[in-house]
């Protein structure tokens, strides 16, 4: 069969764009530019909003802090300041009219009171330098101490002594001088707390102003910026997909002409000028398809021939062989030991090496079947499978003294049970054939779930395999010892490979530990199952020999 000619191939495609559609690109805003205008803006806005955001905060801080921390503490002191000079006075009073010590500890202890208010106030000069209030508070303290001295302390003096008391009018005047100054204070003070509401009040209400206004503004821009993002970017962007899909989808004649930013102008551009050249590639495509289906046909009508040419060889094989191991074995029951003991050694030499050539046969036929005769996947359980494949295996077992140890809770896999189990035997039969002399073979069968597969271990306390073989192993033919010494067609454990493969796993050895004794392989099976090829019904039929294991 002449092979079609392939398409010739082309160099770096150069093309051409329309010059008066490059000019009006370069006249256009780019994306930059449109994005650095809109960024710059917001953030203007944002380092406006934070500047007097923070400067509102301090402000609305400071006020707090004079209105309950300064005003707030020196009204209360005003009105102790108040309270305590009415005691005095209240105790002078009871001391004068009863002469008894008692009613005198209102004046003690109210000027105590005075002392502790008086000392509270005078942060007043630091608090408010230019208010009236320390003023206020010296003329309460002269106030008050005219009165303790011109009228207090001589009315308890001479009420001890039993003489007459100083005027009552004069010491009325004096302590109503100590009244109207105590009032002036509190209402200074009074004053002075409104003062630093009001302020308090006018800086948050200056800060939600602010803010309202500063989200406002944002709230304007990005509206426009979103009108502007459509229109400027979305819709040209959208308009060029179209007539890009519409290239696509086969409409190769269609016009694509770029809008909006000069990088979108450009890159209508450029596939505009990509369209021309898609039409010519695309009829070299479809040229290049034509050719590449008929060479798929003749490959897979080369394929049809050689798998049916093995079937039909291994089966005309079969049949000569068969005759001659039949008549082989036919000489050697009737005229064994009648001959010379060569002619019995040439008779033995024919029956097993026809035998061999069977078994052969039939490891071939099974490894080209693998994957062809398969109708549809279902759930197998490798318990049940490996312990069909160890049944069969029984004799083996029996005459090597070994065991094969199968884990309980193996799982259900999908999968061709018939191949399922055929690799499960290959795999422990290996185990029982390659064990060390003088020591029983032992095949342990487990599993493991990792992730979406099943990891399925079968070891043994074998001879072993060398890490340079790892790979040699799985290929068809491969061995790594004589005939004389482990019989075996050297296609089992390719066999078990292309088994997995067709399941979608792996296969390999691990070789664990470098003195621990024999060989562990391991192969996953998915958990999932997934759809088989279609069965050839021309390879149906095909037995692998029991003697498959490498």
């Amino acid at each position: 069969m002449t092979a079609p000619a392939a398409p010739r191939r082309r160099g770096p495609v150069r093309l051409r764009l329309d010059p008066a559609t490059m000019e009006d690109a370069q006249q256009r805003w780019t994306l930059r530019r449109w994005f650095t205008v809109g960024a710059t803006v917001l953030g203007v806005l944002s380092v406006l909003a934070v500047v007097l955001g923070a400067w509102a905060v301090v402000r609305i801080a400071d006020a707090r802090t004079v209105l309950y921390d300064e005003v707030a503490p020196a009204v209360t002191a005003s009105q102790n300041l108040s309270s305590a000079v009415r005691d005095q006075e209240t105790g002078v009073r009871g001391f004068t009219i009863l002469a008894n010590d008692v009613f005198l500890a209102p004046y003690v202890n109210g000027k105590q009171a005075e002392a502790a208010a008086v000392a509270a106030l005078q942060p007043l000069d630091r608090s408010f330098p230019g208010a009236r209030l320390p003023a206020n508070l010296q003329e309460v303290e002269v106030a008050a101490d005219t009165w303790r001295r011109d009228y207090a302390e001589p009315t308890i003096a001479a009420a001890r002594a039993g003489a007459p008391t100083p005027n009552a009018e004069e010491g009325r005047l004096l302590f109503d001088r100590v009244r109207v100054a105590t009032a002036t204070l509190i209402d200074d003070l009074q004053t002075e707390r409104l003062a630093a509401r009001q302020r308090l009040d006018s800086t948050i209400t200056f800060l939600a102003v602010v803010g309202i206004t500063i989200t406002a503004v944002a709230a304007v821009f990005l509206l426009l910026a979103s009108i502007g993002l459509r229109k400027v970017i979305l819709s040209p962007i959208r308009r060029l997909a179209a007539q890009t899909r519409q290239v696509v989808e086969g409409s190769v004649g269609t016009r694509v002409l770029g809008s909006g930013p000069r990088e979108l102008v450009e890159l209508g551009a450029d596939v505009e000028a990509m369209r021309s050249h898609i039409q010519r590639e695309v009829d070299e495509l479809q040229e290049a398809n034509a050719q590449l289906d008929d060479r798929t046909r003749d490959l897979e009508r080369s394929n049809r021939d050689l798998e049916q040419f093995a079937y039909v060889a291994s089966h005309d094989l079969q049949e000569p062989l068969r005759k001659v191991s039949s008549f082989c074995q036919l000489l050697q029951r009737r005229y064994g030991g009648k001959l010379d003991e060569r002619a019995d050694q040439y008779i033995e030499f024919a029956v097993d090496g026809a035998q061999r050539m069977q078994r052969l046969i039939n490891d071939l036929l099974a490894f080209s079947r693998v994957g062809r005769t398969t109708t549809g996947f279902e759930p197998v359980d490798l318990g049940k499978a490996a312990g069909a494949a160890a049944a069969q295996l029984a004799a083996q077992v029996e005459e090597t003294g070994g065991e094969i140890a199968i884990a309980d809770g193996l799982p259900t896999v999908p999968g061709d049970p018939s191949l399922v189990q055929q690799l499960l035997m290959n795999l422990i039969g290996n185990g029982l054939k390659f064990h060390r002399t003088d020591v029983p073979p032992v095949v342990r069968v487990d599993a493991v779930q990792r992730g979406d597969e099943w990891e399925v271990s079968v070891s043994d306390n074998g001879i072993g395999i060398e890490p340079e073989f790892a790979d040699k192993i799985f290929v068809i033919f491969q061995r790594l010892h004589g005939r004389d010494v482990y019989a075996g067609t050297g296609i089992g454990l390719a066999l078990a490979k292309k088994i997995v493969e067709f399941h979608g796993g792996r296969i390999w050895v691990d070789h664990g530990e470098p003195d621990e004794p024999g060989t562990a392989i391991r192969l996953t099976l998915p958990v999932s199952p997934a759809d088989p090829p279609p069965a050839d019904p021309a390879l149906a039929g095909a037995v692998p020999s029991k003697e498959s294991p490498s």
